[in-house]
């Protein structure tokens, strides 16, 4: 079978620049093995336009974030499903210094858009917040498990659920031949997998630990807590709690060390006991040394190009880069430099 595109991969990257491409028209395939999804099946799916210990804006907010809402509620009505949860993110203050500097900061234009409320009080008693907090819009979680089924029926013709078996890839001419499939170009969206092929091991991927909790507590409130950890409900009482970062022990499983980290923090943050513990999960994130994705072409393979290296923020980067990585392949556009696997190309 002759087709335009072969993809590795269908974590949310993959999903979203198949969905793309399958849109304009293009005939793909999709080789993925579900199991192997752990990174995208187990984020917190958060997209948050300020983040950071200094609370900064997120990189190309601006840019990302008019593409959220329109991009997942359109897979929404493909798939006839519901995983978007637009809601307000709340980070209380620490000190009085920290209150007055966001006092300044709601006078300035380029935080308007993400600014719900200044509060200088306390909103519960169930929260260590004396000194108030900032209310973030343009906010919210995507239940991103809801969506990657919701997309597998999608994609049911064009998706092969086998593990990659790169060996297989033999080079014809212009064209490269994956069992019975014949395509103009690959595109590795594979997370760390990618690490392992020929092509790409030059990136400098920095896989990053996570490990999430979910757990019951009685305070429901409307929004997400952000502050040392997140607090998601996710309905029934249930919350999910985290996240820890490490670039160390990436082989084991789930830790008691990470554990208690995201279990203090929560205490110092909620003011609510928990009634029951009922899931400790980890993955690895597919993060990169900048903390900037991994898209374009290969160096020397004019039909390899890749669509990674999205870390944390992932729900955020997607919608945008994946119209842009659509729009090089068809259309021959440019990607932005910041981006641009071309940065590393000195250092092959």
């Amino acid at each position: 079978m002759e087709i335009d595109f072969l993809l590795i991969g269908q974590g949310l990257a993959g999903t979203a620049l198949a969905y793309r491409l399958k849109q304009a028209g293009k005939k793909i395939k999709i080789i993925d093995q579900p199991k192997a999804n752990n990174s995208s099946r187990v984020a917190a799916g958060l997209y948050n336009p300020v983040t950071g210990r200094k609370m900064v804006k997120t990189w190309n907010a601006d840019k990302l974030f008019p593409e959220i809402a329109p991009f997942y509620r359109e897979l929404e009505q493909v798939t006839q499903g519901s995983f978007l949860k637009p809601q307000h993110i709340y980070r209380p203050f620490l000190t009085i210094e920290e209150q007055n500097e966001w006092m300044g900061h709601s006078a300035e234009a380029g935080f308007q858009p993400y600014l719900h409320r200044i509060h200088t009080k306390s909103q519960s008693t169930k929260l260590f917040d004396a000194h108030g907090g900032v209310m973030l819009q343009n906010s919210g979680w995507l239940d991103i498990n809801n969506l990657l089924d919701g997309m597998t029926s999608y994609f049911k013709e064009e998706l092969l659920q086998e593990d990659f078996q790169e060996s297989l890839l033999l080079h014809n001419a212009d064209r490269w031949q994956y069992r019975d499939y014949s395509a103009k170009c690959l595109v590795y969206c594979n997370g760390l997998g990618a690490m392992k092929s020929r092509f790409f091991e030059f990136l400098p991927f920095a896989p990053v630990k996570g490990e999430i909790l979910e757990l019951r507590q009685e305070f429901l409130p409307d929004y997400i807590v952000n502050r040392g950890v997140f607090r998601v409900h996710l309905g029934g009482g249930i919350h999910r709690v985290g996240s820890t970062y490490s670039k160390h022990d990436l082989d084991e499983g789930p830790t008691a060390r990470a554990k208690n980290e995201i279990l203090e923090r929560l205490t110092d943050l909620v003011n609510d006991p928990i009634l029951e513990m009922i899931s400790h999960k980890t993955g690895i994130r597919p993060a990169t040394r900048d903390r900037k994705p991994f898209i374009g072409k290969h160096p020397t393979e004019k039909s390899v190009y890749i669509f990674n290296g999205f870390g944390a923020k992932g729900v955020s980067l997607i919608p945008y880069y994946s119209e842009q990585l659509c729009q090089h392949l068809i259309n021959n556009e440019a990607i932005d430099p910041e981006v641009d696997i071309a940065r590393y190309f000195n250092y092959i």
